[in-house]
């Protein structure tokens, strides 16, 4: 009697994990959350606030991810610097560090430059930012480029543009040199 108890204990605890997961619904998510607030640290120094009305964790399934269904407010902070996006739906997939952000995405950068798009995509472990639709980039003395597809990593420093065209301002009073020309 004695063995016959040890391995159902046994065989019920090596099956706990199946146990939780058939208690979920197909497709289930294994958690949600309302009115998230997340800080994210470095160093005891604020680096990341990710703000979102609702989460839903997908953790529980093969290829996990987390999904953001009504959409994503995050600000970057760097020293004296903030950068926003904004989006109506985001996506984060846990194993790759991609982020899929859709739906009227707004991103301003911390020099006041801001890019608009219907969907980009982060790629947080090779520190790029892509998109193969529609964007404009606005920048703060009002000029900007429109174009379709671009590659660039984070800091926009490196930037790839596919096809574009778009607006420059250009200061018209010209200066002279000392020769008077």
């Amino acid at each position: 009697m004695v063995i016959l108890v040890a391995i159902t204990l046994f065989a019920c605890e090596g099956n706990y994990k199946n146990v939780q997961k058939l208690s979920l619904k197909d497709g289930a998510p294994a958690s949600e959350g309302v009115d998230i607030n997340l800080f994210y640290t470095d160093s005891g120094r604020v680096v990341t606030n990710l703000m979102a009305p609702k989460l839903k964790d997908y953790s529980n399934l093969e290829f996990s991810f987390q999904e953001f269904p009504e959409g994503i407010e995050v600000h970057f902070f760097d020293k004296d610097q903030k950068s926003t996006v904004t989006s109506n739906y985001a996506i984060r997939y846990n194993e790759t560090g991609i982020v899929d952000l859709r739906d009227q995405v707004v991103l301003t950068t911390a020099d006041g430059n801001v890019l608009n798009a219907q969907q980009l995509y982060w790629d947080q472990n090779n520190k790029w930012v892509f998109t193969d639709q529609p964007y404009r980039i606005t920048f703060k003395d009002g000029s900007f480029n429109d174009g379709e597809r671009f590659d660039a990593n984070e800091d926009f420093t490196v930037f790839l543009s596919r096809t574009n065209d778009g607006v420059q301002l250009i200061d018209q009073e010209q200066k002279k040199n000392p020769d008077g020309q």
